[in-house]
């Protein structure tokens, strides 16, 4: 389909180069700031469809996992040269079925181009795959030393479950999808059924590439669903060997518990939610306090507070806090009501404002224009709690998705230390302070790198830089697995397993482990980076 053309057979799931039925369960998109349903209706995939998109998947990758790192740069490239050229009809749609604002998700698209981009960098130079050559040693005594060589290779059929929060880049081609092909796996992604008509879009920019690179059309196929049945048949499915999932905990760990369960156990690699915890230290709130309350105001609201990475916790000490809470009462009392993604997590939110409300342990400090005034529209909150509360209550930790904080009030130094490892795993940590604060509190650091993926200093968790550095994941329950990210180009590993070559004759090795090296990249030999021949 051209660009800016009216979706074919839209509301279908894409299986390859064909279209899926319209037998299936019907379910709509709905516009979060009016509750309004969203045309056209949708068709979940049925259990033939599913079990036809792992078929042509299985059949592609013997293909596909051949393909140069060149080859698939010119794929991943292609998949993003689709997309923007789709960015205004997307946008459009985007906007209507998650309320968020068009610049975010003009940015948005930017930044899934980006993604697909970066990994295209990645695969054509090739070094990823870490070539590790052990030269033989036949008059090693007292026995030989054979040659050894090993390199990471894919897995096989890919599953990713669209998020909702983010309707293009943890969607459709977002992180998942862009580091699975570039491991050289054929993807079958489950569309988040609160933006269809996005993900729709964006799948069909991605199957013109597969067209247009002269691909196995089981390279890529996109099925719908508004329930879980679907998913588990995607999970369950014998030909899949690998998922990877972003959602909330509960949904996230049944799929995991299926994965493990499975006659064949595959790897998933879901990200859960996390609460970000924030420590606010003396020497920072001495001499920027009112600052950061400013700067922390617009983290925890960002996006609605849908995001993962939003702080939910900000430990604060006695020391200058009125000042500090005055400066973010303020400003949340201000503040207009948000528009949720989802009825589901509308709902949600409410509940637990109403839970934190009658919870003795929590003081509602402030709280923005009420919410229910049309779509699912929430307003902003406020709590404070004592530190002896927070370490008596595990649930004051559990993430609020949506726009809502909790001050936890802070003492003296042991209390932080006491407040950081009593945290489960997070996404992130943040903290704020100043270099002697660091010298003091250095102790923080050492327990916060055993709970979290990635640490902040002066700055804040809300927004995530995609780069070859970053780490987004950390220990259970933020992920599935904390050794791994979901951003950055260290997510290709999520998709791939280490291969071993024994004894074999040069002509017989992948070209990364040839001793001519003829793809020039990066190899250890003999316990040495080069890239020379041997």
């Amino acid at each position: 389909m051209a660009a800016g053309e009216t979706m074919a057979a839209a509301g279908r799931s894409l299986i390859g180069f064909k279209e899926g039925a319209q037998g299936g369960a019907k379910f709509r998109a709905y516009n979060p700031a009016t509750g309004e349903p969203l045309d056209p209706e949708f068709h979940s995939a049925s259990s033939d469809e599913v079990d036809a998109a792992a078929r042509l998947a299985a059949e592609a990758f013997i293909s596909y996992r051949e393909l140069s790192g060149a080859a698939k740069a010119e794929f991943l490239n292609a998949i993003a040269k689709n997309i923007e050229a789709r960015t205004e009809q997307l946008v459009e749609r985007a906007h209507l079925e998650s309320a968020l604002p068009k610049n975010r998700l003009n940015g948005e698209t930017i930044r899934t181009c980006s993604q697909l981009r970066t990994f295209a960098r990645v695969v054509r130079e090739g070094s990823w795959v870490n070539a590790r050559i052990d030269r033989a040693e036949p008059d090693r005594k007292p026995i030989p030393k054979p040659d050894i060589r090993s390199m990471w290779l894919p897995l096989g059929p890919v599953v990713v479950f669209a998020a909702s929060n983010f309707p293009l880049a943890f969607s459709v081609a977002g992180g998942d999808t862009a580091s699975a092909f570039a491991a050289g796996n054929p993807v079958i992604v489950k569309a988040h059924p609160a933006h269809p008509g996005t993900s729709q879009l964006v799948g069909e920019a991605i199957r013109e590439a597969v067209r247009a690179r002269g691909l196995h059309e089981g390279t890529f196929s996109l099925v719908f669903d508004s329930g879980i049945a679907v998913g588990t048949r995607l999970v369950e499915h014998p030909l899949v060997k690998g998922v990877g999932f972003t959602g909330s905990l509960a949904a996230g760990r049944a799929l995991m518990n299926l994965a493990a369960g499975r006659p064949e156990p595959i790897p998933f690699y879901g990200e859960f939610g996390s609460t970000n915890p924030l420590f606010l230290l003396p020497g920072a709130m001495a001499a920027r306090g009112t600052k950061i309350a400013e700067d922390l105001y617009g983290s925890f609201t960002l996006g609605a507070g849908q995001f993962c990475t939003k702080p939910g916790l900000v430990f604060v000490g006695d020391d200058k806090y009125r000042d500090f809470v005055g400066v973010l009462k303020n400003k949340v009392e201000s503040a207009p009501t948000f528009a949720l993604l989802t009825k589901g997590i509308s709902t949600a939110y409410a509940n637990e404002v109403k839970r934190r409300e009658s919870d003795r342990a929590l003081q509602s400090v402030a709280a923005g224009a009420p919410g229910g005034n049309g779509g699912y529209s929430v307003g902003v909150g406020l709590y404070e709690t004592e530190m002896s509360s927070f370490m008596a209550n595990d649930r004051l930790a559990h993430e609020h998705f949506g726009p809502s904080t909790i001050l936890v009030r802070y003492t003296n130094k042991e209390q932080i230390l006491d407040a950081a490892r009593k945290l489960e795993g997070h996404l992130t940590a943040t903290i704020h302070g100043t270099e002697d604060d660091l010298r003091e509190f250095a102790e923080l650091i050492s327990i916060l790198e055993q709970k979290v993926g990635r640490i902040i200093f002066n700055g804040f968790p809300t927004g995530l830089e995609v780069c070859d550095a970053v780490v987004h994941g950390g220990p259970y329950p933020a992920t599935s697995d904390g050794r791994s990210t979901s951003v950055g180009t260290m997510a290709i590993f999520r998709f791939a397993r280490p291969v071993c070559y024994q004894g074999f004759p040069d002509p017989g090795l992948p070209a990364e482990l040839k001793n001519a090296n003829p793809l020039g990249i990066w190899r250890m030999v003999d316990g040495k980076t080069t890239q020379g021949a041997i």
